[in-house]
């Protein structure tokens, strides 16, 4: 399922696009409809999960997603780092202290779940921090390009920032491999983030792609987004349980 960069085009914002991510907030009322059975799916084990939101929020975002997992017996706290629009690489390293502090307190490896950006920092963070991550959960977290595959490249020339440099730079950093299991859930239904730059092309630890409909925005609220996190949490747990840090 490998993807080139040259299968990848940059998304031009429009007004179609933004009115479909207008409507993944729609998701949300859709969550209490569908409650029973989410509940209804695997309990936690007391594990850790700590969730990143995506570029330019924070963990108001992901209070949904966080108050589910609980409900169902995690461990859960948001990133603690407020907004998500400061420096990437300085950012993957704060969190990859927190984690690590997080798995030497409770001495167990952490779950990650990211949206958007915040799966990208997930995934490096366990790049560095592979003994102190359990698994990477992403759901329209692009891998390929940085913003270059997003409409927040439309920011490029007002941030200054150099597209191709990062671009490059997120090729670079796959020459460490990531040794974790990772599950990234995409939409062809994203404004925001070409599908494809959300296909994992890297090989080192096992991959799991796994498509759903909705929208960028959606994505956080999704009933089905939520089931599929339930449902990896609770697999790698009984996989795992027991283990201790490397």
């Amino acid at each position: 399922m490998a993807l080139a960069e040259s299968d990848l085009e940059a998304p031009a914002p429009s007004l179609l696009r933004l009115a479909r991510e207008a409507t993944g907030l729609l998701e949300l009322p859709g969550l209490a409809w569908r409650a029973r059975g989410l509940l209804d799916q695997p309990r936690g084990d007391g594990s850790s999960v700590v969730v990143l939101p995506g570029f330019g929020a924070d963990d108001r975002s992901t209070w949904p997603l966080r108050t589910y997992l609980s409900r169902l017996g995690y461990r859960v706290r948001g990133w603690g780092l407020g907004r998500n629009d400061r420096d990437v690489p300085e950012t993957a390293e704060r969190m990859g202290e927190v984690v690590g502090e997080l798995a030497d307190r409770h001495g167990d490896a952490v779950s990650l779940v990211g949206w958007s950006l915040g799966g990208y920092i997930a995934r490096e963070v366990a790049r560095d921090r592979p003994e102190a991550v359990r698994q990477v959960i992403t759901f329209g977290s692009p891998v390929i390009g940085g913003p270059k595959y997003t409409t927040a490249a439309v920011l490029a020339s007002r941030r200054g920032w150099d597209l191709d440099g990062i671009a490059a730079a997120v090729a670079e950093r796959k020459r460490v491999p990531l040794e974790v299991p990772i599950t990234a859930i995409y939409s062809r239904r994203d404004g925001v983030v070409d599908w494809r730059a959300c296909i994992d092309d890297e090989g080192g630890g096992p991959i799991e792609h796994v498509e759903v409909r909705a929208t960028h925005v959606g994505l956080g609220f999704s009933a089905e987004v939520y089931r599929l996190v339930a449902q990896r949490l609770a697999r790698t747990d009984r996989e795992t349980r027991g283990a201790s840090l490397r």
